[in-house]
C-alpha cells in the first residue's frame, strides 16, 4: 500500500456532500498520510466534460504525477486513463491490496457494505476479486 494519498479538492467536496446525506464518511483532516492538492492545470479539466469534477481532477493529477497509481471505478474515467497511459486500479484492487497485505482479514464484508451504500459492481469482477483473495464466492 502506499506511504500516502493524494486526493483532488473535488474528491473532498464529495466526501463531504456524503457526510450532509448522513453517509459515514471519515474526516480526511483525520488522517496524517492523506494530502490534499489542487490541480495545476485546470484547463484540462475543461476538456472532460462527460465525467464528475472528482474524477476529471483525479486524471488530472495523475497527469501532473506522472508516477501515480489512481484509483477509478468509472468505466469512462478507466478508459481515458488506459489511453493517456496512467497506472489506475479500483476500489475492489484497493481491498485485494490490502488484505493481501493484511491490513483487512476478509474483502466480502465491505463489498457488500459498498453495494448498499450505492457502489456499484459487476458480479463478475466481484466473483474475480473474491477468488483471487482466496474468499467463497457469492
Amino acid at each position: 500500500m502506499s506511504k500516502s494519498v493524494i486526493v483532488p479538492p473535488a474528491v473532498i467536496d464529495e466526501l463531504e456532500q456524503g457526510k450532509r446525506q448522513g453517509e459515514d464518511v471519515p474526516n480526511i483532516q483525520d488522517y496524517s498520510w492523506i494530502w490534499v492538492q489542487k490541480v495545476k492545470v485546470p484547463d484540462f479539466l475543461k476538456l472532460i466534460t462527460d465525467l464528475g469534477l472528482g474524477e476529471a481532477e483525479v486524471l488530472t493529477l495523475a497527469l501532473e504525477e506522472p508516477n501515480s497509481l489512481i484509483v477509478l471505478d468509472e468505466r469512462l474515467a478507466r478508459r481515458i486513463a488506459e489511453l493517456r497511459g496512467l497506472k489506475f486500479t479500483g476500489t475492489a484492487g484497493v481491498l485485494l491490496k490490502a488484505k493481501q497485505q493484511g491490513y483487512i482479514i476478509s474483502i466480502s464484508p465491505i463489498l457488500e457494505q459498498l453495494l448498499k451504500l450505492g457502489f456499484r459492481i459487476s458480479n463478475r469482477v466481484k466473483n474475480d476479486i473474491l477468488k483471487l483473495a482466496g474468499e467463497p464466492l457469492e
